[in-house]
């Protein structure tokens, strides 16, 4: 040994470690919201709906009421793209599950992050293809995306674990939220500009989208090198014998007895309970945000994207602030609040004029104030009843249940505005989602399920 060599400082080593791993993590979240800003919530709806239109009706389509055949069943061009978001979510539903219990048997997750969400980036870029009629490659193109995202989350979610303590996962989950709301407000700034003004660039409108679909795919792909890289430097876990014992079905078994002992967690089933209700219809307001504007309130794509920008740009601020609440008042009470505000959310969007684009900017700003906020809270809350050790597979459930019952919202979005012929009373369907979810949530211990999970 070098006596002159200074000596080192193991634990502020490890937190500094810790600290840039942590930074890393919160890439991920930059990553895809882009994808998740651009894609899902304001373009990909409205242009499927488009091509879904123009196949059905050909060149001329206002006022045509001609359905598609889907596999033989007459669907709406107006609802295709909600049946698609409800076909996605069923099949992530049955995936998500395995995803979590395999990443419980990795040893560096970081690596499986990368091979679940580079797929998903690839689908998203080839949607450059999309175009004339060809809505069908648009649904397959979703559905791999889709499946893609959701499945590295599970893994994404996990890691927090991974990078904070119990008492900072309020806080640390906040941070990741608002830095995906930042990258979705920067991407969709320059995809307005250029949806805006596509001759620019040389293009017509639906080629600005096209190219604006693609950036996203790419932005997803390429910074999700920084926690893949980043991620290295987190120690090896420290991975059990699985009681599912080895081989191809090992995840599988592992899965049923997870399932079987969840009744040892009695907290963190019924918080699971009432996020799969609450986030349904979270996830349905958003998903059918953009298909609402357009069809019913009458609004351009630059608008829409607008709308969305204003919301980024807020919910940057609100994941941040509703961190701070949580830290005192504590993060359920949090959430419950900013429940009692997506039903203020809901009833205001239901009363919006046709064509009251700024009435509907003001509504933007109350939704960017809890849309990351209550997400984000969840997220952590969750994290603190899932025990140790399992904490993939319980994220699995987490977002397969969501998953599972969250094509309940969409469809019922769906199915109302086929029926009635207008989206408003399927707006105010979703108020049920709020209420009940709320009233479930209060029911949760959250200091009992800390004990129960070990995460105290």
């Amino acid at each position: 040994m070098n006596p002159r060599a200074p000596a080192a400082d193991p634990p502020a080593a490890g937190e500094r470690a810790l600290l840039r791993a942590r930074r890393s993590w919160y890439v991920y979240d930059w990553a895809n919201s882009a994808y998740v800003t651009t894609t899902q919530t304001v373009l990909l709806a409205p242009y499927l709906t488009v091509l879904a239109r123009r196949a059905a009706c050909g060149p001329v389509t206002e006022g045509c009421t001609r359905t598609l055949s889907v596999l033989g069943v007459q669907v709406a061009p107006g609802s295709l793209a909600l049946y698609t978001t409800t076909l996605a979510t069923l099949l992530a539903a049955l995936l998500l599950p395995l995803v979590g219990a395999l990443a419980d048997r990795t040893r560096r997750r970081h690596r499986l992050l990368g091979a679940l969400a580079w797929p998903g980036a690839a689908a998203a870029t080839a949607m450059v293809a999309l175009g004339g009629d060809r809505w069908e490659l648009g649904v397959l193109l979703t559905l791999v995306a889709t499946t893609s995202l959701v499945s590295s989350s599970v893994v994404n979610d996990a890691l927090l674990c991974d990078v904070a303590a119990p008492a900072e996962r309020d806080a640390v989950s906040s941070r990741g939220w608002a830095a995906g709301y930042l990258a979705g407000f920067l991407l969709l700034a320059l995809n307005l500009a250029l949806v805006s003004s596509p001759g620019a660039l040389g293009l017509d409108e639906e080629g600005a989208v096209r190219v604006s679909l693609a950036s996203a795919g790419l932005w997803w792909g390429v910074f999700t090198l920084v926690p893949v890289l980043g991620l290295r430097r987190l120690p090896a876990r420290a991975v059990a014998p699985a009681a599912g014992g080895r081989g191809a079905l090992a995840p599988l078994r592992q899965l049923v007895r997870t399932l079987r002992g969840l009744r040892r967690y009695p907290q963190a089933l019924r918080f699971l309970l009432a996020y799969l209700v609450f986030n349904d219809g979270i996830q349905t307001v958003v998903a059918a945000a953009s298909v609402y504007g357009q069809e019913e309130l009458g609004f351009s794509s630059a608008q829409l994207i607008t709308t969305v920008l204003l919301v980024q740009g807020v919910a940057f601020g609100g994941a941040l602030a509703f961190g701070r609440l949580a830290r005192r008042f504590g993060a359920q009470r949090t959430v419950l609040a900013g429940l009692g505000l997506w039903i203020v959310v809901v009833l205001a969007a239901f009363a919006v004029p046709r064509g009251a684009f700024g009435t509907w900017l003001a509504l933007a700003v109350l939704i960017g104030l809890v849309l990351g906020g209550t997400q984000a809270l969840a997220r952590s809350m969750f994290s603190r009843l899932v025990p140790v050790g399992a904490e993939a597979e319980y994220f699995g459930l987490y977002q397969a249940g969501e998953r599972g019952t969250s094509w309940l919202g969409t469809l019922v979005f769906g199915l109302v505005a086929q029926l009635t012929g207008s989206y408003r009373p399927a707006l105010v369907a979703l108020l049920a989602f709020f209420v009940v979810g709320a009233g479930l949530l209060a029911r949760v211990d959250t200091a009992a399920g800390a004990r129960d999970a070990g995460q105290v």
